[in-house]
């Protein structure tokens, strides 16, 4: 009979020994870091190198030193960047959730230095530096790392978090790091990191209404807040460079000089560029070409050709994070690489923005590009984050079927 014929083959399937652990196995299959990804910005960084050879060369001179210093100099950072990579695509990246919070006060400890003791240096009105004995590095733009870990750990388990008293732990050392940023001052970094905040929320699925009422309290209260204080509020330079932005002549000489002589590259430059090494402002009437301005500088060398190369490249870099971010196969891995395509592709955006006067100047410097040690090594640390979790694949289970 059917029905007794099944019910022998239930006793007998319930009376079989149990299969060995060992007949399923969960492999998490590791594959190569993005290929795309590490030749974008192999290119980046050279393109670097190139640029600020040609821009640094006539400052270094006037400097009295070697035409390739600036250069040098940058290849230096780069090879410790370099080492900083690999060593943050070899190391498992779900580590860095113990790292977060300590790495966050080092960061604190360090901006606190810069803000409250004579080791912070003065360049161009604001103390942003910190100088120790030889090495003079700019804690904030470690801050961008640190605040990415923080958020990361914070959110990859609950985007809820604000509704318990464990946020205290991770954003008290984010206000704290605002905070001395803003006081350095470094209007533009404090912008980057609330941007990458919010983003990095509302990737986890936060809530939107939460954040567009908590963003327009926020402006309804700076905007109260400005035209109560707003000349205290703000630093004077602060307020010059936004009327300098709406009318950069209104002082030609003064604070609208480094925009007027920037969009005077812009447009020598035309569509093929005046030759590589053959910029005329960065002789001696566009200051801080090698830093703030370099991409005026490649503007007027390689013209439209050339800055359609570098933003087609960092599109490409930005694409590529996206990807990686929704391939990772655990929450922590896909915000750590929101939080860095973001970061990475929002400040270049905002240089090259301010080079062609799309948004009033700041000091970011242009990632992989601008001359400075803290921001290459940063950055390249980084994306060996990036490239570490773009190794990380689904698991797979292979089961082994047995004969009875």
């Amino acid at each position: 009979m059917p029905y007794q014929r099944n019910r022998r083959v239930r006793r007998r399937y319930n009376n079989m020994p149990a299969e060995p652990t060992d007949t399923v196995r969960s492999d998490v299959v590791l594959s190569p870091p993005d290929t795309t990804l590490m030749v974008v910005v192999a290119f980046l960084v050279v393109i670097g190198l190139m640029a600020i050879f040609s821009a640094g060369a006539p400052k270094a001179m006037d400097l009295g030193q070697n035409p390739a210093s600036f250069a040098l100099k940058q290849f230096a950072y780069l090879i410790v960047g370099f080492f900083g990579l690999k060593y943050f695509m070899k190391l498992d990246y779900k580590k860095l959730k113990d790292w977060a919070v300590p790495f966050a006060w080092f960061v604190i400890v360090m901006l606190a230095l810069v803000d409250f003791t004579p080791l912070g240096v003065t360049v161009n009105g604001a103390k942003r530096w910190i100088m120790l004995g030889p090495i003079q590095f700019q804690p904030s733009e470690m801050t961008k790392f640190a605040v990415i870990l923080l958020l990361g750990n914070a959110f990859y388990r609950d985007a809820n978090i604000f509704s318990s008293t464990k946020w205290a732990r991770y954003f008290i050392p984010i206000l704290i790091m605002i905070f001395l940023v803003y006081k350095q001052p470094n209007l533009s970094m404090v912008i980057l990191l609330l941007i990458t905040s919010m983003v990095m929320y509302l990737s986890v699925a936060g809530s939107v209404k939460y954040m567009i009422a908590t963003g327009l309290a926020g402006i309804s209260a700076a905007a109260a807040t400005f035209m109560l204080f707003g000349k205290k509020l703000l630093h004077g330079y602060q307020m010059q460079r936004i009327q300098i932005w709406l009318n950069p002549n209104i002082d030609p000489y003064g604070a609208g000089y480094n925009i007027i002589q920037s969009l005077l590259a812009f447009a020598a430059g035309g569509f093929w560029g005046v030759g590589y090494g053959n910029s005329k402002q960065k002789l001696a009437w566009l200051p801080e070409g090698h830093t703030d301005f370099i991409f005026a500088v490649i503007a007027e060398e390689l013209g439209f050709l050339g800055c359609f190369l570098i933003i087609g490249l960092f599109w490409t870099f930005i694409h590529r994070g996206i990807i990686i971010s929704s391939r990772a196969n655990d929450m922590f891995g896909k915000l750590l690489a929101v939080g860095i395509t973001l970061s990475i592709g929002l400040q270049a955006f905002i240089n090259m923005s301010v080079s062609s006067s799309l948004i009033p100047a700041t000091g970011v410097p242009l990632p992989f590009i601008s001359y400075g040690g803290t921001s290459l090594i940063v950055s390249l640390c980084m994306v060996g984050v990036l490239l570490n979790i773009s190794k990380k694949r689904i698991k797979r289970i292979r089961n082994y079927e047995r004969n009875y």
